[in-house]
């Protein structure tokens, strides 16, 4: 097994979660995963001993991430100029819609790429803020205090979409009753 292989099989599955979690779709995480390693490997001697090769391919996620959330963006308004009468379903929408919390989808959409990216890095993928700011190319003290205005501006937002669902859920039984009754 070569080199590459390696390096794949060793970086495959964070780099993919990492992409999800970026992207909260798994077949655009699929496609940015395998665009990382692509762009890896063309530009392998670019790249920088300094850095640690994990950091690295982070920082590529995050560009590649970066740009499919801009493509997604200016695709969001295509719809308007073009009807597409056909719907795919694909089963990872699916799944997607099943067990991908909504509450979190939402406060997290309410947070800008970078601030979403910061919460990723450092509390799903549990980097450090050394970690991070190689990746980021930041200094670690200015990212803690990101870190904490990112983290307060997602609890508040999270806190109020599970009041609005509790406030749904209160009407909702209360209409129930009244329909019983």
């Amino acid at each position: 097994m070569d080199q590459f292989e390696q390096t794949l099989k060793i970086y495959q599955k964070p780099i993919f979660l990492y992409c999800y979690h970026m992207l909260s779709n798994h077949t655009e995480a699929e496609d940015a995963g395998q665009e990382v390693f692509l762009k890896a490997f063309r530009h392998l001697n670019k790249y920088n001993t300094e850095i640690p090769f994990r950091a690295w391919l982070y920082k590529i996620a995050y560009h590649q991430c970066i740009d499919m959330l801009r493509k997604k963006k200016l695709a969001r308004y295509l719809p308007f100029f073009y009807k597409d009468e056909t719907q795919n379903n694909h089963i990872d929408d699916q799944i997607e819609a099943t067990y991908f919390n909504e509450s979190i989808s939402l406060s997290m959409s309410k947070l800008t790429a970078e601030e979403r990216n910061l919460l990723i890095l450092r509390c799903i993928e549990e980097k450090s803020y050394e970690e991070i700011s190689l990746i980021l190319n930041r200094k670690s003290a200015s990212l803690r205090k990101k870190y904490e205005r990112a983290a307060t501006k997602f609890r508040k937002s999270y806190a109020q979409v599970k009041e609005g669902e509790m406030d749904e859920l209160a009407q909702e039984r209360s209409g129930f009753k009244k329909t019983i009754y």
